[in-house]
């Protein structure tokens, strides 16, 4: 009989026993310490039961009588989308250049990758308030927003990709004494292009989402005409509002798969 076992397991991730153990133990105690401090009322939870079951009873049916202020609303998402989308990857593409280590000079990256980090650092919606605050209620807040938005996200997978390139292509232009810009378009464009469209694809749909998220502070889009539908208490126009957002994702993830898997 063989000394050595039949099976294989996978050996875990923290080898000591008594730390692994300890860990778990110590998560567990915060948890239930988290649970124990934070200030859940139980009682405006029961309330907020009855609340949203009157929300959802005044939601059914759904009415499209305004359809004309529905459909204004989502054209308006549609254009801040857009609009968006464009001026976003379009500073994108620079500022992921700077931002790949193996082609831009030491002070440059950091430059780039701190530009990306600001443009990630804060969520679509605190970014969307700060645009309110300062450009006004109304959808140019809103592409301002998305804009920043698209840079954090395409900037930093392009830098990534940048930096993944097979760079004997890079090296051959250099030893053949092309200049630096040439050798951005001829030997590096050409590698990241199918990722570049694939992003721009996604960053449109993902966009349209966000749009309805901003307009709910007010920067513009569909999301506006569903924060007025809620402070006016019409919940039934709500629905309806909600149930286009979803139908118009679906039509858009669907066409956005097909495009991405043709460029692929």
């Amino acid at each position: 009989m063989s000394d050595f076992p039949d099976t294989w397991r996978k050996p875990p991730f923290i080898r000591n026993t008594l730390l692994r153990r300890g860990l778990w133990i110590a998560i567990l105690a915060y948890v239930v310490f988290t649970m124990a401090t934070l200030p859940i009322d139980w009682e405006r939870v029961v309330a907020g039961m009855d609340r949203a079951a009157k929300i959802f009873s005044g939601a059914f049916p759904p009415s499209f009588a305004r359809a004309d202020l529905l459909i204004d609303g989502f054209m308006e998402s549609l254009k801040i989308a857009l609009l968006a989308t464009v001026a976003g990857v379009a500073l994108s593409i620079p500022i992921a250049f700077c931002a790949a280590r193996n082609i831009a000079p030491m002070p440059v990256y950091y430059l780039g990758r701190a530009t990306i980090i600001i443009a990630r650092s804060f969520h679509p919606v605190i970014v969307a308030i700060i645009f309110v605050k300062a450009v006004g209620f109304g959808p140019f807040a809103g592409v301002l927003t998305l804009t920043v938005y698209s840079v954090g996200f395409v900037a930093k997978l392009l830098a990534e990709r940048i930096e993944e390139i097979d760079f004997g292509q890079v090296e051959a232009m250099r030893a053949a004494g092309a200049p630096f810009f040439s050798t951005l378009v001829y030997a590096i464009a050409p590698q990241i292009l199918a990722r570049q469209i694939g992003l721009s694809i996604y960053q449109l749909d993902s966009n349209l989402r966000a749009s309805a998220v901003v307009g709910l502070v007010g920067a513009g889009g569909i999301g506006a005409t569903l924060a007025n539908a809620f402070g006016r208490y019409d919940y039934d126009f709500a629905l309806a509002i909600t149930m286009v957002i979803v139908g118009v994702i679906l039509v858009s993830e669907a066409i956005s798969g097909v495009i991405r898997e043709k460029v692929a």
